[in-house]
């Protein structure tokens, strides 16, 4: 067992603190770039829109405008996966990657009902 000089021991906790500060930025900015692209969202959306009303009106189909994009990315998860049962949604939601249901996500979620 050897014993650190003070200025190795320093030295040695400098070393920790910055290694612990660059793990605090890749956790930081590994949590902003989570959040989905409103403008593919925009562009993925015309789907989506053919049913569920921009306006965020209910007419039959529950809206999505507004939405927490959260909620919005776990339902969608949970149509991929068949947890929830409708054979269109399931379909259209299988269809879509990760990234292209948070872009969607983002993109319906920056939107406010008009009614």
């Amino acid at each position: 067992m050897s014993v650190l000089s003070e200025t190795e021991a320093v030295a040695r906790a400098g070393h920790v603190a910055t290694l612990a500060a660059l793990l605090g930025l890749i956790a930081f900015s590994g949590g902003a770039t989570a959040a989905g692209d409103r403008a593919l969202g925009e562009y993925l959306s015309s789907e989506c829109v053919t049913c569920h009303q921009l306006s965020g009106r209910y007419q039959g189909i529950p809206p999505i405008v507004g939405w927490p994009e959260k909620s919005f990315v776990e339902i969608m998860d949970e149509y991929r996966s068949k947890r929830r049962s409708n054979p269109v949604m399931q379909t259209i939601a299988g269809k879509f990657s990760g990234d292209e249901i948070a872009a969607l996500a983002a993109y319906f979620g920056s939107l406010k009902p008009k009614n």
